[in-house]
């Protein structure tokens, strides 16, 4: 059984008392320590090692910004996983979180039920790819920061909704490639079981993600990014074409290569 020590950075008390109603109540959290703002939360990391730190970007003293740079600057103090929880839906503000040293963002309101549950996947994420890192390479991103990276890259912004939805279909097929021929029956349910809305809610919010992607003119960074010219102005991916893509470059990366190119679905319907 895994043991986890949480510390919850957010200077709204109802949200922490919230929270520590939820965390304080399950045998996997051994600990759990509220903060009201960013410098005792700061305060706290240096005096005793957490696993997971929950912060919010808008707090008193210090901010949520501020105490991800600080801990930087403090390998020892930083927890392994850093989820950010906040009201803001400012593009340029999520990605400088991803870029300090955030593992996940998810934007208020949000029931405390969900927010641990993704906190148990990305501690075990987390575990196993420390793990991967340990035996192959020191400087190996996880998962998740590799998602994040490729939509950046495309231009899919954090706060829309067919994010969150993107980022799991991708790591569910990362981990369970079949998925990718049963999208309807079984990627789409799974997704809307874990957020609690109905499959076609998820469909139709990934659609709008990659919409997105290409209204802002990305096209070129998905070519660069996957090193064929694949798609033209007026030639969108279905969405499961660009799980599938994602996916597949995840994999290969990850040294789990398709041997076969009935393994590789999305290059194979590319014509690659």
């Amino acid at each position: 059984m895994s043991e986890y020590r949480v510390l919850l950075a957010d200077g709204n008390a109802a949200f922490r008392r919230a929270a520590a109603e939820m965390f304080r109540t399950d045998k996997d959290v051994i600990r759990f320590v509220e903060a009201a703002d960013g410098q005792e939360a700061l305060d706290k990391l240096r005096e005793e090692r957490f696993d997971v730190l929950i912060s919010e970007l808008v707090m008193p003293k210090l901010d949520g910004l501020d105490l991800l740079e600080a801990l930087a600057e403090e390998p020892s103090a930083k927890p392994d996983v850093i989820i950010i929880v906040s009201y803001m839906r400012s593009d340029g503000l999520l990605q400088r979180a991803f870029a300090k040293g955030a593992s996940y963002v998810m934007l208020k309101p949000i029931e405390p039920e969900y927010l641990y549950k993704r906190m148990l996947d990305l501690c075990s994420t987390s575990a196993a790819d420390a793990e991967k890192s340990a035996a192959f390479s020191p400087t190996a991103k996880t998962l998740d920061e590799k998602i994040t990276a490729v939509f950046l890259s495309v231009g899919i912004p954090a706060h829309i909704k067919g994010y969150h939805y993107l980022r799991e279909a991708i790591r569910m097929v990362f981990y369970k490639p079949e998925l990718i021929s049963h999208i309807t029956k079984e990627l789409y349910p799974g997704i809307a079981m874990r957020f609690n809305t109905s499959p076609s809610k998820v469909e139709r919010a990934i659609r709008h993600a990659i919409e997105v992607s290409w209204t802002r003119g990305k096209i070129e960074n998905v070519n660069k990014l996957f090193g064929f010219n694949i798609y033209g102005k007026n030639e969108k991916p279905t969405n499961g074409e660009f799980i599938a893509l994602v996916a597949d470059k995840l994999i290969i990366e990850d040294g789990r290569g398709a041997q076969d190119p009935a393994e590789a679905p999305a290059l194979k319907r590319a014509g690659m």
